[in-house]
Formats: C-alpha cells, structure tokens, sequence
C-alpha cells in the first residue's frame, strides 16, 4: 500500500472534515471511471442516479450533524452475481442480460444502512465460473497492474476497479478462490469469510455449500471494516451462523498475534510454484519471523484430492442451480415461437444464453449426478471433502493460522490458458481447501494466504494487520 491510498478511513476523515462532499467525492470516481475503464473493463454496469441520490442522503445528513457510520459516502464496486435492487445483475451471462434485480441482497441491505455507495456492478466470469475473468459473456477485463495480464477471476471487475482507484473498496464472491486469487494477481486484499459467516441471501448461487460473499479493499483494516459491515445472521439464509464479532476484528491485539504460530503445510510448497512467486512467500515467511511469530511444519495429507474433489462437487451443485434459469423467468433471449414446443424454447435459449465454460460444468456436473455415476464420483467426493475437512481440523490442533502461496504462478497473459481448461483449473490448486473445509482465508501482498480456524477471522486479519502495518 502506498501512503497516498486512498483507505476507508482516509475518505471518512475528508467526508466529516468537510474536505470535500460525498458528491464530489462520487464526481471525481466517475471522473476515473470514464478514463481508465476504457481500457481496463472493470464495471458491467452503474447506475448514476442511484449513486447520486446515495451521496445526497450523506451530505444531508452531515449538514444535520449527525454522526456518520465509516462507510458512510465510501463509494464501493459490487460483484454482478450480487443483487442491488433496480440495478442490473447479469453474473456476465447472456442468459440474464437485461435482468434487474427486485431486491437488496441482505449485505446490499447492511451495506446501504451504512450509508455505503454503490457505485456500480463488476465484470465476472460468466456465473463466477473461471479464474481469468475472461469467460464473461460482455467484455474481458484486464489487470491495471499489467493491461497483457488477467486480473484473475472470477472476481476480477471487483479486484481490477480497486487496485485502479476506481472503488475505494468492493464486494466479490468466493467459491474456490474467487476473492483472493485476483486479489492476489491485482496486488490487493481479498478476503474468504468462514461458510456461514456471511448471508448468501441474494447472491446467483454458482455452487451452494462452497459460495461466500466477502471483500476486496486496498488494506487489511478496510477488508475488515467491510467484513465486519456484512457479517452476521440472516433470517433469509439457513447457513448463516450467529456469531459476534468485536472490536478486535479492526483493532487486533499485538500480543495475542505474537503469542501465535502459524503452521507452513509441506503439500503446498512444493515443485512447479514459479520462482517469483516462491520466493515472495519465502519472503513473508522471514518477515513474519523477524516480527517474533513462529512457524511449524504440517501436514495435510489429502490436499493431493482437493482439486478432483472441488470440481466434481462445484459442477454437480453449478449444474442443478442454473436449471432454474431456461430464458423465460428472468430473462428471454429468443421469442417462444421461434421454437417449435417448450422443450425446443428451453434448448435454444440455453444453447445461446450460456456460454462454453457454463456449458463444460453443466455437463459434468450432470454426468456426476446421473444414475450409475452418483456412488462413483459425488458420493466419493463428499467423503474425500470429510477428510479434508478433517485434516485441517488435525492441525489447528497444534497451530493458529496456516500460511500458503495465493496461487502457483503471476498473472498470466490474456489468452494464455482460455484454450486449455485444465491448465485453468489448476490456478485454483492452492485456493480450494479453504471453500471445501469451509475456512475462512486471507489473501494479501506479497502472493501469499492465511487460513484461519473457523470463525476465527479475527486471527488471520490481525495477523495480516500487523504483518502490514509494520512492513509499510
């Protein structure tokens, strides 16, 4: 982080400070917008008037004197799978092009209490399924840091707009690293809360047991700040937990993260990382060192399974949560009598409306499910998740944190890996176990993770706080 970020603070100081207005705060974002998202691609979408009429609430509220929430006026970016009432919420699919969403999102809803900003809608892999964000069905985003580069996916928009200074903050979601990979390619913080730690309410469901909601910011404190905004029980979701989370998510206790120890996991440091990368996350284990916290070798046996676990289970649960989408209900790509019954209707719309990764997981996901195939590949994966989840259960038994590499190499270059899946695929190799054991991690600079206990969030951002706060 540079001095000059602009942090969620920073912009509260000058809001309350009178140093300038939520509105021209909202003009010179815009301002941005027009010049770097031409070339960047960044936002689907955004919905000026909204975000006008958000900002006039504010300053009205600082001429009252009231006292402001800290999002307050802080203009944020939301993923497009993630409802916000009247806006567009397409997931960068064909298949919902021109739908609006009816409704907040219940962290929309906790987010507009604060009287946060938004300031539009992110480009995604089409229905969060990609690495790259260059599977929307609209544009291809690219990465501010390197615009031959991918910003990662399928949060990209959201980590491109604010590591390009065009959202202070945004929202994105993770289902096997979604958040934290382009935060990783970007140079930002993404965060992936504990399953259940963050209403699901509102989101387009990719893979149900496997989805979070979750920040992407240009600090650990401001990840937090937001964090800590969305988190908490919802009446609207089932596998939402009621847990309180305090103060020490943004004000961390030094002594606490001193007393620590983070455990290294001898699967995940391993051959093939490139050099670059390796030697980041070498780095950031020295420095962590050097600020007293110790280390300790682990192991977690199964992680040789986790990638052939995650995609049979993410495709089955993508294949039956896209069944309800056929182009009638929420949008219609073609006229029904164009098609000569209803199941021809379904057919076309779902041939032109999905794209060819959609396409790719809905097959396997199908093919997984189907009788004959059930015992041998979703049952199995679902016991192979158990020891997963087991193994890292073992070793939170002697450690507090678990430190990783983000991903196994930089960024890749724009076209580099769209015509080889697998290859895809395996940029989420170090990402998934923490969405398959339901763990919350943290990403940050300089390429490297911490997995956290469960609802222990706390943990790993302190950890993350203070590894940043004394390398500045």
């Amino acid at each position: 982080m540079n001095d000059d970020t602009l942090t969620i603070k920073k912009f509260h100081e000058g809001l309350v400070n009178k140093v300038f207005s939520a509105r021209e705060a909202l003009h010179e974002f815009y301002k941005v917008i027009d010049v770097k998202d031409k070339e960047i691609g960044a936002y689907l979408s955004t919905d000026r008037d909204a975000a006008q009429t958000q900002a006039e609430e504010v300053d009205r509220l600082i001429e009252k004197g009231e006292k402001l929430p800290l999002l307050a006026g802080v203009p944020l970016a939301i993923k497009d799978n993630i409802m916000v009432k009247g806006q567009p919420c397409t997931a960068a699919s064909n298949i919902l092009k021109g739908y609006k969403a009816i409704y907040d999102a219940t962290v929309v809803a906790q987010l507009r209490n604060e009287n946060a900003i938004f300031i539009g809608k992110t480009n995604m892999d089409e229905f969060a399924m990609g690495s790259s964000t260059e599977n929307s069905a609209f544009k291809i985003t690219k990465n501010p840091r390197d615009t031959t580069k991918v910003p990662g996916g399928s949060s990209g928009g959201s980590a491109a707009a604010v590591a390009s200074g065009m959202a202070v903050a945004a929202l994105g979601s993770d289902t096997g690293g979604s958040i934290r990979q382009p935060a990783d390619f970007c140079g930002i913080v993404g965060l992936k809360p504990t399953y259940g730690a963050v209403s699901r309410h509102g989101l387009i469901p990719m893979a149900s047991s496997l989805d979070q909601i979750g920040p992407l910011a240009n600090t650990v404190e401001d990840a937090a700040i937001l964090f800590r905004a969305i988190a908490g029980e919802d009446p609207h979701d089932a596998t939402s937990a009621s847990v309180a989370y305090g103060e020490e998510l943004t004000d961390p206790n030094i002594e606490h993260m001193r007393a620590m120890t983070i455990g290294l996991p001898k699967e995940y440091f391993i051959k093939g990382i490139s050099k670059e990368i390796a030697a980041n996350v070498e780095g950031a284990i020295e420095h962590f060192k050097n600020l007293k916290i110790r280390f300790k070798e682990i192991s977690l046996p199964h992680t040789k399974h986790a990638l052939s676990t995650y995609y049979i289970l993410m495709t089955a649960e993508a294949s039956s949560n896209l069944a309800r989408l056929e182009g009638i209900r929420y949008a219609r790509i073609s006229p029904a009598e164009e098609a000569p019954d209803l199941m021809g209707h379904y057919v076309k719309n779902r041939s032109h409306g999905f794209g060819a990764e959609v396409k790719r997981r809905i097959i396997l996901g199908t093919f997984v499910l189907s009788s004959g195939y059930y015992d041998a590949y979703y049952a199995k994966a679902q016991k192979v998740r158990a020891l997963i989840r087991r193994d890292f259960d073992e070793a939170f038994t002697g450690v507090d944190a678990i430190l990783t590499p983000v991903s196994p190499t930089p960024p890749f270059a724009i076209g580099e890996k769209t015509n080889d899946p697998l290859t895809m695929y395996l940029s989420d190799i170090f990402t998934i176990t923490a969405n398959l054991a339901g763990l919350p991690a943290l990403a940050m600079p300089p390429n490297f993770q911490l997995i956290g206990k469960p609802f222990r969030e706390a943990d790993i951002l302190g950890l993350g706080h203070y590894y940043e706060r004394i390398r500045r």
